[in-house]
């Protein structure tokens, strides 16, 4: 897989392209390491394309995908990463 293009600045990779790779990653997360995850998040913001949804699916703090779903309450879903322990609430 030619991931992650955009680290070797003398190729560019057009937008459409960065779209594509970002959303074949996200297919299979689970899968991936917090440093692949973090990779493709810079090259989101590099490229301005919003994740939108797709950033519920990681930890905001150390990037690992393995989150657990601690309840639901007042138009909250409360979650917790496994590997930090950091705690968000995300909006219904």
């Amino acid at each position: 897989i030619v991931l992650y293009a955009w680290l070797n600045m003398q190729k560019k990779i057009p937008k459409s392209d960065a779209k594509k790779e970002i959303e074949k990653f996200f297919l299979d997360i689970k899968s991936k390491s917090p440093k692949e995850i973090k990779q493709i998040k810079r090259l989101a913001m590099q490229f301005k394309i919003p994740l939108k949804e797709k950033r519920k699916l990681f930890c905001k703090k150390c990037y690992s995908p393995n989150l657990k779903v601690l309840g639901i309450k007042k138009g909250f879903k409360k979650i917790i990463c496994k590997d930090c322990e950091n705690e968000s609430k995300w909006k219904i």
